[in-house]
Formats: structure tokens, C-alpha cells, sequence
């Protein structure tokens, strides 16, 4: 497949700004320059790479051109700095991310807070279900993601950073309205119960594996991390909430205090040889080592 640089960083700039019209306005050129790249790798691959919707999205086969042209660009700006050619005021680059919400509120900010200076380092933060977020990194939006998928998606490297530690909590009253006896299968059937988002299975995975059955309860969705302990505070359902998050808290209750739900974290990133991602995958690993539990043998 032939396709130049031009045709790569038009073709991420399309998708970045979701139309043609957009893309042209950043690149400065015409949208019908910004067209005929688009059209003629197209017409060398005989596939439809954009569907022309509004925003623009990637087809299927879009999706691997895009992953290339991430790469393409990431390549191209280290070599300019290793050159020299990219250091001066003002020049950042943007690495995307894809983080689940738990660990974005408890650790990964701290993490990137640690990025040495000269890389002159910005982020682009993409929240996602740590079960879903190898989805952004196989169709080209992100770099890099804090995962529980341990299967590396291609062109991809994946490490064990260690597992976020949840408990089954519930605010005092909650708790005593609604487990008095402890959290039977009676109980949890009729419990409402706080979920994130329509993604987010935790709780219902808890419950499966305390009752070898499958539930329906009723149920509250909070999609915001603090937010989310904080519903559990004020009584709107019982929760499988993070340790680091709770640790401090005097008005919420452990239901079950002997029966943790440890979820496995990985990092996969990119495998390119990028000073800036190898500096990310460094304080990304000190951060997790402060605060996750460790893999099992370490």
C-alpha cells in the first residue's frame, strides 16, 4: 500500500474534525485537496476507508489506516525532536489516552503529572469501561489504555500494573434497611444497586459470583466516579466501590469485608520505539506500583 504522508495526516485530520470541510480548515488547503487525498487511497486499496456521515467515521478497513497514520505521526514527531526540529516555545504533542474513570480519579492524573518537562507533553483523556477500552486502541484513537483485557491488541505491547481492589459498600442506613441479614440472594434480588453506565457489569459480576445466579435488581446509573461514591453515601444503592477511593470514609459500611472483587489492570500501548510513550509507560508503571494491589507471585 503506497500512501504518503500528506494522504495519512489528512486522513487523521478528517476523523479528528469529523468533516472534510473541518479538515481543510486546519491543514489550509481546499476541501476538494482534502477529498482527493482521502479518494485516492481509497481507489489503491478498493475499499471505502470513510463513511461520509456527519461526523465522519472510519470504516472497518478505515480503522487500520488510521492506526497507521497515529503511528506515522507519533514516528515523525520524535524523529523531529530527536533532530532538534520540534524543540521550540509553545511546540507540545498530544498523546491520546483511553483510562477507566476509577483509575482517572485515583492514580492515572498522578501519573501523568510525572511526564519529565522536555517531552513537552499534553493528553487527550478518553474515559471507557476498562473491559471496552482496547476497542480505542484497535480502531487508532489512542496510544495507550489502562485495560483488563490482557490479550495485546496488534501492534500492540500489554504489562500487568497489578488490580483495583472494589468492595461491596452501602451507606449505614442502606445497609440496614436492606441487608439486615447480610447479602443474601434475597437481599440482592430486591436491593437497588448503583451501576456507572449500561457497560458496567461489576456489581452484577459480584452478585454472580456470591449467588451462582442471575439478577435483574433494581438499579440506579451514575456515570461519574465521584459521583458515584457519592450516590453510594447518600443511600441510592449499595455499590462495589475502590479501596482508594473509601479508604478514608466514616459514613460508609463494608457489606462484605471478607470478599474483595480484585479487577486486573494492563497498560497496552503502541510498539514503537518513542522516547515520549517509553516515558509514559514509565510513570505510568511507578504510579500503579503505589497503588494497585500486585499481580499474584510479586
Amino acid at each position: 500500500m503506497d500512501l504518503d504522508f500528506a494522504q495519512l495526516r489528512t486522513f487523521a485530520t478528517v476523523l479528528d474534525e469529523g468533516t472534510f470541510e473541518g479538515a481543510a480548515a486546519v491543514l489550509r488547503v481546499t476541501p476538494s485537496a482534502v477529498s482527493q487525498r482521502i479518494k485516492s487511497p481509497e481507489q489503491h486499496v478498493g475499499q471505502v476507508l470513510l463513511r461520509r456521515t456527519r461526523p465522519v467515521t472510519a470504516t472497518p478497513a478505515g480503522e487500520v489506516v488510521m492506526r497507521l497514520a497515529r503511528q506515522v505521526a507519533r514516528l515523525e514527531q520524535d524523529t523531529s525532536e530527536e533532530l532538534g526540529l520540534a524543540a521550540t516555545e509553545g511546540n507540545y504533542t498530544t498523546i491520546p489516552l483511553v483510562v477507566n474513570a476509577d483509575s482517572m480519579s485515583t492514580w492515572m492524573l498522578r501519573a501523568l503529572a510525572r511526564m519529565p518537562v522536555r517531552y513537552r507533553a499534553l493528553f487527550e483523556l478518553h474515559r471507557e469501561d476498562e473491559f471496552h477500552s482496547t476497542d480505542l486502541l484497535r480502531d487508532g484513537t489512542a496510544m495507550a489504555a489502562v485495560t483488563s483485557v490482557p490479550e495485546p491488541v496488534q501492534g500492540c505491547t500489554s504489562e500487568k500494573l497489578g488490580a483495583m481492589r472494589y468492595h461491596a459498600m452501602a451507606s449505614v442506613d442502606f445497609a440496614e434497611r436492606w441487608f439486615p441479614d447480610g447479602m443474601t440472594a434475597a437481599a440482592l434480588k430486591d436491593a437497588p444497586m448503583l451501576t456507572f453506565d449500561r457497560k458496567d457489569d461489576m456489581q452484577d459480576r459480584f452478585v454472580r459470583r456470591r449467588t451462582r445466579r442471575r439478577m435483574n435488581p433494581p438499579r440506579n446509573y451514575v456515570p461519574g466516579a465521584v459521583e458515584f461514591v457519592e450516590a453510594a453515601r447518600l443511600g441510592l444503592g449499595w455499590a462495589m466501590l475502590p479501596d482508594a477511593m473509601v479508604a478514608d470514609t466514616t459514613d460508609l459500611v463494608h457489606l462484605t469485608p471478607d470478599d474483595p472483587l480484585d479487577v486486573p489492570l494492563y497498560w497496552q500501548r503502541w510498539r514503537l520505539d518513542s522516547p515520549v510513550l517509553d516515558a509514559l509507560t514509565d510513570a505510568v508503571r511507578r504510579t500503579a506500583g503505589e497503588i494497585l494491589h500486585r499481580p499474584s507471585g510479586h
